[in-house]
């Protein structure tokens, strides 16, 4: 049970072992890009390539249907990666040795659906993934194994989740046979260590400048590419496409533009300085930040800010 490509990698470790991959189950086919066309998941492409057979349920609480069609499969394992969706007590009650997750965090650390951002935002030197067996709660399964990888200087959300999905597939080959053999234990999660990873809103990637040129810079890797930070000139919405920590400084108001040097837009924030090095204007095309402002006459003393309507949108 998977959809994005985090979990493509694990699915194609799985079909190309000795286990014998009984179907898929993914998110229905939904409208993606700015042309909005209707698209299948990742997960659904790579198993059409090995033709195993798919489930795409629209829900799955009280789906008495797509419920039957799990008991005919009749599956050992129900392995979950980034699927989506909570699963029911019916489903994680149903394969004889219950339902695996592909978890992209050291549990208890980061539970929840955006594990790899809430890494990123909290400036983590360390994640991993996590093999846990699924219970009824959000994340809080015991544990069979982890595996730890840094986290570069400069690694991007899209980045981290890449490798992370390389090393959730062999993770759990290693686990499926002991413990379906009951020969490994799993380990419960100290609760009380447990921190979580709430869902990521478009409004998320809004600018927020009165934090600090790190919590800024940390905040562009966290939602890159989506839902990537962006801020507003003159009411119209401005793409951050590149941004770097700039020089301490007190000197204007948050969000007001200090300088336009061939490095970037100079913005003062929360005790310091951004330098927004590549933008985007909606509906145009990325370049540098000197570039945008001689087209579109951003001077010193002018405020990157949303819309007085739009103020607060980012919680």
């Amino acid at each position: 049970m998977g959809t994005p490509l985090f979990a493509v990698p694990p699915l194609q470790v799985l079909h190309n072992s000795t286990h014998h991959v009984i179907g898929v189950v993914t998110q229905p086919d939904r409208p993606v890009g700015r042309g909005q066309k209707v698209s299948p998941s990742p997960v659904k492409l790579a198993a059409l390539e090995y033709y195993i057979p798919i489930l795409q349920p629209e829900k799955l609480r009280n789906n008495l249907e797509f419920l039957q069609d799990l008991r005919e499969l009749a599956p050992d394992i129900i392995v979950v990666a980034a699927y989506g969706k909570i699963l029911p007590p019916a489903i994680l009650e149903l394969p004889r040795f219950g339902c695996l997750n592909i978890h992209a965090s050291l549990l208890p650390r980061h539970r929840g659906a955006a594990p790899i951002t809430a890494a990123l935002l909290q400036g983590d030197t360390e994640t991993g993934v996590t093999i846990m067996v699924m219970d009824a709660g959000m994340d809080t399964g015991p544990m069979l194994a982890k595996r730890a990888l840094a986290i570069g200087a400069a690694t991007t959300s899209d980045e981290l989740s890449q490798r992370l999905a390389q090393l959730g597939g062999p993770l759990l080959l290693e686990c499926l046979i002991p413990w379906a053999n009951r020969a490994m234990t799993a380990e419960p999660q100290d609760h009380t260590r447990a921190t979580y990873a709430p869902l990521v809103k478009k409004s998320d990637g809004l600018i927020r400048w009165q934090l600090s040129p790190e919590e800024l810079a940390r905040s562009w890797r966290a939602y890159y590419p989506w839902p990537g930070l962006y801020t507003y000139h003159h009411d119209r919405l401005l793409k951050v496409q590149q941004l770097a920590v700039g020089e301490p400084s007190t000197k204007g108001a948050p969000g007001e533009v200090l300088a336009v040097t061939h490095a970037g837009l100079v913005v003062q924030c929360g005790q310091g300085t951004a330098v927004l090095q590549q933008v985007q204007p909606a509906g145009g095309r990325i370049m540098s930040g000197d570039d945008y402002a001689r087209g579109a006459h951003l001077e010193p003393g002018q405020i990157l800010a949303p819309p007085p309507a739009m103020t607060g949108v980012a919680g």
